[in-house]
């Protein structure tokens, strides 16, 4: 059923959560496919298998990318209620590029290995065009947030 908007005319018309088409909901599957798969073909080999040294270096990296591709399978299952997990996808990614990345293009300090950082981090636009923004802006930003008390 689609809602009517808050004048009570039908031109604008939203899906709520349970009446999301089912092509969006696939669309949705396809960045948490991507993202766990990504995760675990790259990040859970070297959680499973690692050297004291590797521990030493990359723990907290390397478990917060494990976790995020863990938890990514939950949305195959339930892909809208796991939005939230691609919004932080994105914005982490936003942060990285925008407060790190960007900074060092300007110096002649970019190293080959920030050179690949970079490029496997900007493959996040994959999943813009793939995430419901109407959805999300009414959902997360006009919708009437839970009570505090």
């Amino acid at each position: 059923m689609l809602l009517e908007n808050a004048q009570g005319r039908g031109a604008e018309r939203h899906f709520s959560e349970s009446e999301m088409p089912l092509w969006r909901l696939y669309t949705l599957r396809v960045c948490y496919l991507i993202l766990a798969g990504g995760l675990g073909l790259y990040i859970w080999p070297s959680v499973v298998e690692h050297t004291p040294e590797f521990a030493a270096a990359q723990r907290i990296r390397f478990s917060l990318l494990a976790g995020l591709g863990a938890a990514a399978l939950l949305g195959l299952r339930y892909p809208v209620k796991m939005i939230p997990l691609l919004l932080f996808e994105l914005i982490w990614k936003i942060i990285y590029l925008a407060a790190f990345a960007l900074p060092l293009w300007r110096t002649p300090e970019i190293t080959e290995t920030v050179q690949a950082d970079i490029t496997a981090v900007l493959m996040v636009v994959v999943f813009v065009p793939l995430i419901p923004w109407g959805y999300v802006w009414r959902r997360y930003v006009t919708e009437r947030g839970e009570r505090w008390q």
